[in-house]
């Protein structure tokens, strides 16, 4: 095949490796879409394989619709088309769609997003009379998803503190009314289908045949229960192609589990090991000073990495002397990299530990009146008009959907309040039922036997609400996705509940009518595949265009690539974060986020920390980061906290005489 010639000998022998397990550990910039697009390509070409035959797993939509194009390009001449190729979620969500029969919900569930899921456990907690500010309801959620990401299910939650009793408890109800709504959470799609691949030889077997080759992208990013399905997955074939680098896992935080590529290496005694060394997006002096910080870290596979991109510039270090100084050496160093022509404004990125850090430089660029981008703050599916109208869509589509209409009841004011709310509540225990049914019994009035359970203060703006949502409910068997968005915007007079003439009041409505255009393009598909995708729509999946300086988290920073890096804060106690002094993998993930930085630039790249930091008037000193200390003094050039240059060789610092006592080395 032409392409197999312009690939690097490493490369080649990933995407050609025969049949068996296949582990590919790719280093950051060295190709690896390219490696698992080719490797599609290659199984359909050569080795006869049908696409139908082929499961592709990516984290995002957005790689998961690259890789579809990419091998259309390879492959112009071939129908591809049936090639199973999406996210670990809306594959599940597929599966279970499909052997619904086997589940406690029915084919046409609805996914419940995560201000869903806090708000029925927040009522499970309340109604269970237990202490919010104890049992705080992100907590025991969060609780409750690491237990689901580790394929534990609520009868089987250990118990061994009081905490884990009533987590346990709370469990148990949160699922039961999951079910109640014939809903799933994001954890749920995961392990309901692990669960029913486990539990079921039938259907393990149906997927396991039908699946010759098993493809996993980012495989270090994938947690328990998504490491079980693709081995299940698997099972029968035995052609599972993984392709990860475990130095760069740093989702630990969200159930990512790094060990998986261990267990593979147990569970695939024979597999094939293919090294992704050569870089083809950095210079080579970058690419040292991350391997000096990563050879550090424990138990890891030893990769070096070469670029035939040259030396390329030694890294500019620089100490400021207070944190504002260290906000405004930042922009002003990109200003004078854009008027020198030397980078475009988007090829400049800002990276740092955590979001409050981003504050003190979107003043800096404020102030010197440059735009920039910010990456994290609030994303276009969690803003409140948004998530109201789909809240709608979902309870008329599904009026068991307790958490959309817990959202929109009184969206806009109605008079149901919270006490109202409530009683719908009880009434729908009391009643074995969900309160959108009962809600719906309430808009014939009187002849409702559920009448009589509210005063009639309350009773009315129910029925009120209850008869548009029963009218709505008729309308959608007849009209399309977006005549059915219309008819409820139209009849809320939403435009004029959310638009107050202001600047803001506008943004809201173009965010409206943005969630229309989107509505558009099903207008031939279903409301099920509507909602669908929008509740699978990947934090990552969208990141906005524009030929701006980009400002984001060190972890929003994995998968992209600029120019010129400015990495801020890497004083001990932001980088690694105090908060991991104690725990000693959770150190080597914060050496690994140094890692996936640095690697994020091409021909650029400044590490900068603050001597002080605080609030005008009340600086504390700080300590340089232990991880600068792995840096090779050769590569770097700059300034000191003393004012001195660095040539070439830094000078006596003694930076780990400046730690804190006690604090682990890493």
């Amino acid at each position: 095949m032409n392409f197999l010639d312009k690939l690097n000998p490493q490369q080649r022998a990933a995407i050609t490796a025969g049949n068996g397990p296949v582990l590919v550990v790719a280093g950051p910039g060295s190709g690896k879409t390219r490696v698992l697009t080719q490797r599609i390509a290659y199984l359909i070409a050569e080795e006869g394989v049908r696409p139908w035959q082929i499961l592709a797993v990516t984290f995002t939509n957005k790689a998961a619709k690259e890789m579809q194009e990419r091998v259309r390009k390879l492959l112009p001449d071939q129908a591809i088309e049936g090639i199973m190729l999406g996210t670990f979620h809306s594959i599940c969500a597929r599966i279970l769609r499909r052997e619904a029969e086997y589940l406690p919900i029915q084919s046409n569930f609805v996914i419940f997003d995560s201000d869903d899921q806090e708000r029925i456990v927040k009522n499970v907690i309340r109604e269970l009379n237990l202490n919010e500010k104890l049992y705080r309801p992100a907590s025991v959620h969060a609780a409750i998803s690491r237990a689901k990401n580790e394929l534990i299910g609520a009868d089987e939650y250990p118990t061994q503190t009081y905490r884990d009793e009533v987590v346990k408890r709370v469990y148990a109800e949160y699922q039961k009314r999951l079910v109640a709504s014939n809903a799933v959470d994001f954890d749920d799609i995961l392990l309901y289908t692990a669960r029913l691949l486990e539990d079921n030889p039938t259907v393990r077997e149906k997927y396991a045949q039908r699946f010759r080759h098993v493809l996993v992208d980012e495989f270090q990013d994938t947690n328990l229960a998504q490491y079980a399905l693709v081995r299940h997955l698997a099972s029968f074939n035995r052609n599972i192609f993984c392709v990860g680098d475990p130095d760069q896992s740093i989702y630990a935080w969200r159930g990512a589990d790094y060990r998986n590529i261990h267990r593979f290496e147990q569970d695939f005694p024979d597999a094939q090991t293919v090294l992704l060394e050569q870089n083809y997006r950095s210079h080579q002096n970058i690419l040292d000073v991350a391997t000096g910080v990563i050879n550090r870290a424990r138990n890891r596979k030893h990769k070096q990495l070469f670029s035939d991109r040259g030396a390329g510039e030694k890294i500019f270090f620089y100490e400021a002397p207070d944190d504002y100084a260290e906000a405004s050496f930042v922009v002003d160093t990109i200003a004078q990299l854009v008027a020198s022509r030397q980078f475009e404004p988007g090829d400049c990125a800002v990276m740092y530990r955590t979001n409050a850090m981003s504050r003190l430089i979107e003043e800096a660029f404020l102030q010197a009146r440059l735009p920039y981008r910010l990456v994290g703050a609030q994303r276009f599916y969690g803003r409140r008009e948004v998530k109201d109208i789909i809240a709608f869509l979902r309870l008329i589509h599904n009026p068991a959907d307790e958490a959309s209409l817990d959202r929109v009841i009184n969206v806009p004011p109605r008079g149901i309040g919270e006490k109202t709310l409530t009683t719908l509540h009880m009434v729908a225990r009391q009643n074995d039922t969900q309160p959108g049914n009962i809600l719906l019994d309430l808009a014939r009035g009187n002849d409702s036997p559920h009448w009589k359970s509210f005063t009639g203060r309350a009773a009315l703006p129910l029925a009120d609400f209850g008869g548009m949502l029963a009218t709505w409910r008729v309308a959608a068997q007849t009209l399309t996705v977006p005549e059915l968005f219309d008819r409820v915007v139209k009849d809320l007079n939403y435009k004029e509940y959310i638009d107050d003439e202001s600047e803001e009041g506008e943004d809201r409505w173009e965010n409206v009518q943005e969630l229309k255009r989107l509505a558009l393009e099903y207008s031939t598909r279903t409301m099920d595949e509507f909602l669908e995708n929008i509740a699978l729509i990947s934090d990552q999946d969208t990141i906005a265009e524009g030929n701006v300086p980009t400002l984001l988290t060190l972890h929003a920073a994995k998968g992209l690539e600029f120019g010129a890096v400015f990495i801020v804060g890497l004083d001990d106690g932001i980088l690694p974060h105090s908060r991991s002094f104690d725990d000693p993998e959770s150190m080597e993930e914060e050496r690994r986020l140094f890692y996936v930085g640095i690697t994020r630039a091409k021909d650029k790249l400044y590490l900068i920390r603050s001597i002080q930091r605080g609030g005008r008037g009340s600086q504390e000193e700080t300590f340089p980061s232990r991880y600068l200390d792995d840096i090779p003094a050769e590569l770097l050039v700059g300034k000191t906290r003393t004012g001195r240059a660095i040539r070439g060789q830094v000078p006596e610092t003694k930076w780990q005489t400046h730690r804190t006592q006690g604090q682990p080395a890493s």
